[in-house]
């Protein structure tokens, strides 16, 4: 039977990694740099973590600490990411590439090394199936209130999730209120809608880019990092991420570059995402596929209805996928 409750659960679940995607993409946006290559980032970040886990795992045995078990996944997340954006940075900010053919190289680039080094670790265990298995690590990374099951449904809304999860909603809410309220986010703003003025009042164009850039892609990688160890209770297998990297871009186009709309968007995407497991559909695929398609459909909607208002809000940045180049000032 449908339950109301479980399907909201599974929807936030689904969505969490559309938050980190999502939020990274906006940050990187607002500075005018097009990173398609959010799923490549994702994928390197959750292959990181997944290396980092598996060795300390494998080292430290029955004797795991509870804070190295999260610190090393999570620092070598953060630094696979990051070395994801400084290439997109390089390549799209100092030598000017073509932004768009640059994240697209970079998805193709990052899903290659995940599956690289997942497969040599599947190699080293020798393992039957084509998996990566890390129970001990996810269970520092899963475990949620252990108070939230005596609250009822209020518990199992909203405090049933891992700590990992609470954290994309307040890296959210920091960078919505960076962007709008502060004098930081008012610089980045303007370098995405118009460099060249920026660059006349004396922000530093590349400097901004770089950062919000960078920041943006370690954001990104913690999506990676939570589907592996939250969502997939600790278990890599090849090309299990499905579209999720491109439904975090897609969902940048429906929020509005708002990473504060980004919470419940998300998770009305997760439930999207999974509508056709809760809706019989019987044995026609062709009929679940359809189901998947729906978030796209929505966005596509969302962005004709926010095209025909013309709101200038509702806009992109101006610069956005656009090189800069200070000699043509």
């Amino acid at each position: 039977m449908f339950s109301i409750i479980t399907f909201i659960q599974r929807a936030v679940v689904q969505g969490i990694p559309l938050l980190f995607g999502s939020t990274g993409e906006i940050i990187t946006e607002k500075s005018g740099n097009l990173n398609l290559g959010t799923a490549g980032t994702m994928y390197v970040g959750a292959i990181c973590g997944v290396i980092g886990g598996f060795f300390y795992e494998n080292s430290a045995g029955e004797n795991m600490n509870g804070f190295l078990a999260i610190l090393i996944p999570l620092l070598c997340t953060l630094a696979g990411s990051l070395i994801m954006g400084l290439i997109y940075s390089y390549l799209t900010i100092s030598l000017r590439a073509n932004q768009n053919v640059t994240g697209l190289a970079l998805t193709t680039f990052g899903i290659g090394i995940g599956n690289f080094f997942g497969g040599s670790l599947i190699k080293i265990v020798k393992a039957d199936v084509p998996t990566i298995v890390l129970s001990r690590t996810s269970k520092y990374f899963s475990a949620s209130l252990p108070f939230a099951g005596k609250l009822g449904w209020f518990g199992e809304i909203f405090l049933s999730y891992s700590w990992l999860a609470y954290l994309a909603i307040i890296i959210a809410v920091i960078a919505g209120y960076i962007l709008k309220k502060t004098r930081t986010g008012l610089h980045l703003r303007a370098v995405g809608e118009s460099p060249a003025t920026a660059d006349a009042a004396g922000i530093n164009v590349n400097k901004y880019k770089y950062i919000a850039t960078c920041t943006g892609s370690m954001i990104a990688g913690l999506g990676g990092l939570y589907y592996i160890m939250d969502y997939a209770t600790g278990v890599w297998s090849a090309d299990a991420f499905g579209d999720r990297g491109w439904l975090a871009i897609a969902l940048v186009i429906f929020t509005l570059w708002r990473p504060t709309t980004s919470i419940w968007a998300s998770i009305l995407f997760g439930g999207l995402y999974i509508l056709h497991i809760f809706i019989p559909t019987g044995s026609n695929l062709a009929i679940k596929e359809l189901y998947k398609g729906i978030p796209y459909v929505i966005t596509i909607i969302v962005l004709i209805i926010t095209s025909l208002r013309n709101k200038r809000e509702n806009h992109p940045p101006a610069s956005l996928g656009l090189p800069y180049f200070r000699e043509d000032r």
